[in-house]
């Protein structure tokens, strides 16, 4: 395996095993918790620590396709009935599928609706597609794919609420965005029945600098210091625990650990294939402004000697530029 396919495959694993560090920092119960309320009206006003108890079970990271047909996995209990579910299987058996960064169910106030919750984490706003297509074909999958799952038949009524949340690093500005269903009444006003707040999404757009502690970037502010690149361990560790009152784990510990030294590896690599790339363009350069040198003297006649003796090369060197220049002129 040569040196540059040695890198890309490095460069690869360093990305995944980052992307996967940061799902995990972001599927902690105390961070999810303060993603909830700031973004969903049933939480919102609320504590962290007192939405945190409405998250059900642990969120499933990476491992539940989005693909129609393998979002649900069916199976059959002990009595023979039939219990369908998430798809929990192996990310290898669905290699090379899309799958949800990070989903899971939450208990509404009422103690008795489920809603389904998604979150997306993106390291920068994609450029070979937009990005809010995406998070609605996610939103409709969250809603599809509770057939069977979530409700039968024709019991439409039993369709749980979902939320698809977006949070998009690197943005030129913050931003917080709710996109969700409205009725325009075009002639005279109908009440349909039905559930308009069915499907949710919410785009959180986050800049690379850390937000100053206002109240409306607290949710920002939050983000920047888990996913920041710019900070070091204790740095994170220090705002995450003392600004947000969230337990220092050792797996929030080792997580924030891993990327801080995977975004240094990254960088330091970055950097070193901008100093090879800079380096193979200056010697590209030096070498097509010799032979532009032996072409020119070689039209104005000077000997080969002398070409050579000039331009620092020697006669056979003098001799391929010119056949290639122009295999009459050799």
């Amino acid at each position: 395996m040569n040196t540059e396919m040695t890198n890309s495959t490095k460069a690869a694993e360093d990305k995944a095993q980052y992307d996967t560090s940061a799902k995990r920092l972001l599927s902690q119960k105390s961070i999810l918790a303060h993603i909830l309320v700031h973004t969903i009206d049933d939480f919102k006003g609320m504590k962290p620590e007192e939405a945190e108890k409405f998250i059900e079970g642990d969120p499933l990271i990476g491992i539940v396709p989005v693909e129609p047909g393998l979002t649900n996995t069916e199976e059959t209990d002990e009595n023979g009935q039939r219990i369908v579910g998430l798809n929990t299987e192996s990310a290898e058996i669905n290699e090379g599928m899309i799958r949800y960064d990070i989903i899971f169910y939450v208990r509404m106030r009422d103690g008795l609706s489920q809603m389904i919750v998604n979150v997306e984490a993106q390291k920068d706003e994609p450029t070979r597609y937009d990005i809010l297509n995406r998070a609605i074909f996610y939103a409709c999958r969250l809603i599809s794919s509770q057939k069977e799952r979530d409700f039968v038949n024709t019991n439409y009524n039993d369709i749980k609420q979902v939320f698809s949340i977006w949070i998009c690093m690197n943005m030129d500005y913050n931003s917080l965005s709710h996109i969700h269903l409205v009725k325009n009444e075009i002639l005279e006003p109908c009440e349909w029945k039905g559930n308009l707040d069915l499907l949710n999404i919410v785009m959180i757009g986050v800049t690379n600098e850390i937000p100053e502690r206002e109240e409306k970037y607290e949710l920002h502010r939050l983000i920047s210091a888990l996913l920041s690149d710019d900070l070091q361990v204790q740095e994170k560790l220090d705002i995450i625990g003392s600004e947000y009152n969230i337990p220092i784990n050792s797996d929030l510990r080792e997580d924030v650990n891993t990327m801080c030294n995977l975004a240094e590896g990254i960088e330091e690599r970055t950097r070193k294939e901008e100093r090879e790339k800079a380096k193979k363009e200056v010697e590209k350069a030096t070498k097509s402004t010799i032979n532009s040198v032996i072409i020119n003297m070689y039209n104005q006649g000077c000997t080969l000697d002398l070409i050579a003796n000039v331009t620092g090369t020697n006669v056979d060197k003098v001799k391929t530029v010119i056949k290639k220049k122009n295999p009459a002129m050799a």
